[in-house]
């Protein structure tokens, strides 16, 4: 296993989102969120997205964990582990709980300002998303979420009285939270968390891609403008993206398969383009055209796109991704799914994600080469199933043995590569509601929360022998992966 001392300064520590712990979502003024309206689910039955909330229904993320409540203890068994950082979001709703309020909710301000306090009392530096997957109800119903225009001025006064109000307690900021997923326009889902789009029965899939057209324009608009409102706030403030990256791959070497990773790439890079080099890819721009998607774009948009440029690259990382032109071929390639092929020669969890943790070198020189920005490794774990031994104890070997390939995989690109890592955050350092499927039984922590997908259990929080791994991970500053 190879392993290596990470540079000075280096953050380690863990990612989560407001809505998938917190809890309390109705409480101190908190508005209802598109993640307020979202049933559990399983592998293999998706969430359901109601139109409001329907009594009889199973919303965890209505209580989750309830960190809302228990934020002090959490943070205490993170500051054990010797965390230097730790990635969350600011809902939305607790602090604007329609979205398009006139002014802030003080009541959910002060509950964000306790927790970076406590955060800080424990040398932790937070890591802060504005948009994670938790966009106003009321924006998704009014407005039609990020299709409409007046979204932008929505969040960047959002942003603004965050980056005010924390000017002196936030360093690190992420604008919206794996923007690219919205690519596969085809998954309502995706399109409901990220840009807050229900789609009409009987819309074709050429109105929703032109619809997801549209929303990333003014996502991506509204991310520079907040960009540059943070920089003018505090000029210390570092501002980055975020993008769920998956290094494409085709299944053979046939020239098609090659050419169809290219567009598949292109398809979902260009967000990330667009927040780094502050323009759209002509691949990108060519597409809009040919498919008479052209969507609002004025030419202050693309003045403020070149302004608004973000510091760094996050990005989070749990898989390659395969594809084959069996099924469509490069110039065809509009709905992604139909090219994701399975990859032979890879593992895969208890929720069918492949495993691969050489992918995450790959990924590391390949946004390296293509940005020559600081990155952030802001997301990356394992779901899985644990068992309660009788005495307490929780023997989560397959979770230690999975960072650990891919923390030596990532050490390798910094050590050998030269990639320029500002810090490794894996997903759910304590166990909470999945975005995906909405179930709690599907953890990723070092702690253990005692509550099932039924939403039973004392929420009592427990050590798995992770934790004590990963305590001596962070002590070693990387060095001591066995």
């Amino acid at each position: 296993m190879y392993s290596a001392k990470m540079p000075k300064g280096f953050l380690w520590g863990g990612a989560v989102a407001a809505h998938q712990l917190e809890g309390a979502w109705n409480e101190d003024g908190k508005g209802m969120s598109v993640a307020d309206v979202m049933t559990v689910g399983t592998a293999t039955k998706p969430r359901e997205i109601t139109n409001g909330i329907i009594p009889g229904k199973n919303y965890p993320n209505h209580d989750a964990i309830d960190f809302y409540h228990h934020y002090k203890e959490d943070i205490k068994l993170m500051a054990e582990m010797g965390f230097k950082a730790f990635r969350t979001s600011i809902a939305w709703t607790r602090i604007f709980p329609n979205g398009d309020d006139k002014k802030p909710n003080e009541a959910g301000l002060k509950f964000y300002d306790n927790l970076f306090d406590t955060c800080h009392q424990y040398g932790i530096e937070p890591i802060i998303t504005l948009s994670h997957f938790e966009i106003p109800f009321h924006l998704v119903k009014k407005y039609g979420g990020f299709t409409n225009r007046k979204l932008i001025d929505y969040f960047v006064r959002f942003a603004t009285v965050c980056f005010k109000r924390y000017k002196n307690k936030v360093k690190y900021w992420i604008t919206f939270n794996e923007i690219d997923n919205q690519s596969a326009y085809n998954n309502d889902f995706l399109m409901a968390t990220n840009s807050g789009i229900l789609f009409k029965k009987g819309m074709t899939d050429k109105e929703k891609e032109a619809a997801m057209y549209q929303a990333g324009h003014y996502e991506l608009v509204a991310s520079a403008l907040a960009v540059k409102i943070g920089h003018k706030i505090n000029p210390n403030f570092q501002i980055g993206c975020m993008i769920n990256y998956s290094p494409v791959r085709p299944l053979t070497p046939s020239s098609d398969d090659v050419l169809l990773a290219d567009k598949f790439e292109q398809r979902r890079d260009w967000f990330s383009d667009v927040h780094v080099f502050g323009k759209y890819p002509n691949a990108v721009e060519a597409y809009i055209e040919r498919n008479g998607y052209r969507p609002d774009i004025t030419d202050e948009d693309r003045i403020v796109l070149q302004e608004g440029t973000v510091d760094y690259v996050a990005f989070s990382y749990y898989q390659t991704t395969t594809v084959s032109s069996k099924k469509v071929k490069p110039d065809d390639l509009t709905d992604l799914s139909k090219a994701v092929t399975k990859n032979p020669t890879l593992k895969r969890s208890d929720w069918g994600w492949e495993i691969d943790p050489e992918g995450l070198r790959i990924a590391l020189n390949q946004l390296t080469d293509r940005y020559h920005k600081p990155l952030f490794i802001v997301e990356n774990g394992l779901g899985a199933y644990d068992k309660v031994e009788a005495d307490g104890s929780i023997h989560d070997d397959y979770r230690i043995d999975y960072l650990k390939k891919h923390i030596s995989e990532m050490e390798k690109a910094v050590e050998l590569d030269g990639v320029n890592l500002m810090g490794y955050l894996p997903w759910g350092p304590i166990d909470l509601v999945s975005a995906g499927t909405g179930q709690m039984d599907k953890r990723y922590g070092f702690i253990y929360v005692d509550k099932n997908d039924a939403g039973k259990g004392t929420l009592k929080r427990s050590r798995k022998d992770s934790f004590y791994w990963y305590k001596k991970v962070i002590a070693s500053n990387g060095k001591k992966l066995d």
